[in-house]
């Protein structure tokens, strides 16, 4: 069995202490930086965590956001739609859950003495756009057209996601991207299993996830990290260039919802790692599928085309996987695909019980009735 390296980035969102979504419509900067500073930095981190050209991405906790520049190219703002926490490098799936686990729980509680308290959604449930305000000037015009990534960057400021990045050391470039686009190909069957966006402008929308439903297509579905010589063209991006040795050959999958039971990550990984292994599934894609991806996010599992999709998916995954330790993580997924279910289910059912919309985006809604033993 191939070795894997695993790393996992959890973009979180808050309400401010008036009970109100908290983002760049009444959220400061300066705000979420209080919090961020009163975490710890840990030297041992580097340098297998980037900190990025802005300063800002230092600790294991960062805030994201949309950065302003004046005409000299220098950072003179950041507008923040939250704080993102992202893992090092772990051997093993648990050791990334574990730490990503351990952070959210700092996070929670430094948010907390600010008056903040995390919640859990893959797109901004009350705004349907960002502008910026002041317009972009020449430079931001100039700068914005640098990439196809850069283009689209209006929209993560709605959206809410992880990124699972796995690598396998030792894999030839050609390998590596072949990956990237038979994750991009499988994308819309699998997304389902993650979906947790089923509200849009301050009210239940009529699917699953507007996130996909809106990202996927226009963004990436999955990103490889390769040498300039290895770059592929494309709108979105499928490959990009490495900015430091440890980001050489990973693999990060873009596209699944925000997951409020951390433990749906580790069968997420699992799941990731068994499509990797496969070597029977013929679909490849260059550019995600925009409309089978809006097929998914609107039906979900009860859409057949995607159901029977997914399980091809999973009977393969399963069979890829064998022994492997990491296959016991796939306990949840079999349970939401033979329920058709999807995490965003159980977020509408507790907004149709309470009727109220941010009651049913708390870190403790459960997205499956399952156990998982991590041990």
């Amino acid at each position: 069995m191939k070795q894997f390296q695993f790393g996992i980035e959890h973009e979180v969102a808050f309400l401010n202490r008036n009970g109100q979504f908290a983002d760049f419509s009444n959220t400061q900067f300066a705000e979420f930086d209080t919090i961020v500073a009163a975490l710890p930095e840990y030297a041992s981190d580097y340098p297998q965590l980037r900190i990025g050209d802005a300063g800002i991405k230092r600790k294991r906790w960062y805030i994201e956001g949309f950065e302003r520049f004046d005409e000299q190219g220098r950072v003179t703002d950041c507008l923040p739609k939250g704080i993102e926490i992202r893992t090092t490098i772990h051997p093993d799936i648990e050791g990334a859950i574990a730490e990503l686990q351990t952070s959210f729980q700092q996070l929670r509680a430094k948010a907390a003495a600010l008056g903040f308290t995390p919640v859990l959604t893959s797109f901004n449930p009350q705004l349907a756009a960002f502008e910026p305000n002041p317009p972009l000037n020449d430079y931001e015009r100039r700068r914005r057209q640098a990439s196809a990534e850069k283009q689209t960057a209006h929209i993560p400021m709605l959206t809410y996601g992880p990124d699972l990045n796995f690598s396998i050391p030792g894999l030839q470039p050609a390998d590596i991207i072949d990956i990237g686009q038979k994750l991009t190909f499988y994308s819309p069957y699998i997304l389902p299993f993650s979906y947790s966006s089923p509200f849009y402008k301050g009210r239940l929308w009529s699917g699953l996830s507007i996130r996909t439903f809106i990202r996927t297509g226009a963004r990436p579905a999955a990103m490889v990290f390769v040498d300039p010589q290895h770059l592929l063209k494309s709108t979105p991006s499928l490959t990009k260039p490495t900015r430091l040795p440890a980001e050489t050959g990973r693999i990060e999958f873009k596209a699944f919802d925000s997951c409020a039971d951390f433990q749906l990550y580790g069968a997420l990984l699992a799941l990731l790692k068994g499509l990797a292994l496969d070597t029977t599934l013929p679909g490849r894609a260059l550019v995600p599928d925009a409309a089978l991806h809006q097929q998914s996010a609107c039906g979900g599992f009860q859409d057949e085309t995607i159901f029977e999709g997914a399980k091809a998916v999973m009977t393969l995954v399963s069979k890829a996987l064998g022994r492997d330790h990491d296959a016991h993580f796939l306990a949840p997924l079999h349970h939401l695909l033979n329920h058709r279910q999807s995490p965003a289910d159980m977020m509408i059912q507790k907004f149709q019980e309470t009727g109220h919309l941010l009651t049913a985006m708390q870190y403790d809604v459960n997205p499956y009735e399952i156990e998982i033993d991590v041990a």
